[in-house]
């Protein structure tokens, strides 16, 4: 009798441990990640409920100006660079106007959607062409750092060499005023509370210096230059 329920507990034993026999054991199908339409489709769901949440938040009129007025500081920016390849610049400031480009297209993206989402009027980056805002009668509504019609006109007019230097002193010039309208925002009371505009206004400023030391040092390089007039 011992015998006997000692062979039946072995043979369940084995059986419970199959698979140390090397015998594949069965495993339950794992279900395939879903990535199609309606993963998709939640994905921006939660994207929209996000910005809801985030409009909901309080904002002042500073953090209202500070982003209506940097949308055509920006573009007066991307209009700058947009002259680089037609105007003789160097591979350098090629490669800085490049970079100009490519970032601020996005932040004026980013400062004209958060001013839909508050249900704010949105500049148009775009209007005017290359000297918008700097008509007669116009000049006390520029922004820190943005050029005067006069500089606009003498960038344009310059090539090679010359607009080289024309373009980095501007451009240092252009991000120094952004710069002191972060400045400004910051020092606001009660201003930069909402946790979208802090995030871009601290990007920009850290962003911004870093550019500013970086054609400081263009700038040397291109006055030392052995054919520099």
């Amino acid at each position: 009798m011992t015998f006997r329920i000692t062979m039946v507990a072995g043979a369940l034993l084995l059986a419970a441990t199959g698979g140390c026999s090397g015998s594949p054991r069965a495993t339950a199908p794992v279900e395939p990640v879903r990535t199609g339409p309606v993963h998709a489709q939640g994905q921006a769901a939660a994207i929209l409920r996000a910005r809801a949440d985030s409009a909901r938040l309080p904002y002042t009129a500073a953090d209202i100006r500070f982003m209506t007025h940097m949308i055509p500081h920006h573009a007066q920016a991307l209009e700058m660079a947009k002259l680089v390849p037609s105007h003789g610049a160097s591979a350098t400031v090629r490669t800085l106007a490049g970079r100009i480009l490519s970032g601020q297209q996005d932040e004026i993206a980013t400062m004209q959607q958060w001013l839909r989402d508050r249900q704010q009027p949105v500049p148009d980056a775009a209007a005017g062409g290359l000297h918008a805002g700097h008509g007669a009668g116009q000049e006390h509504t520029m922004m820190p750092g943005m050029l005067t019609h006069e500089q606009m006109t003498r960038l344009d007019a310059a090539r090679g060499w010359d607009f080289d230097r024309l373009f980095l002193t501007f451009m240092i010039q252009h991000h120094r005023g952004a710069v002191g309208m972060v400045d400004e925002l910051f020092s606001t009371h009660g201003a930069a509370q909402d946790e979208t505009i802090f995030k871009f206004a601290s990007d920009v400023q850290v962003d911004q210096r870093t550019e500013i030391a970086r054609m400081e040092r263009m700038l040397a390089d291109v006055l030392a230059a052995p054919d520099s007039p």
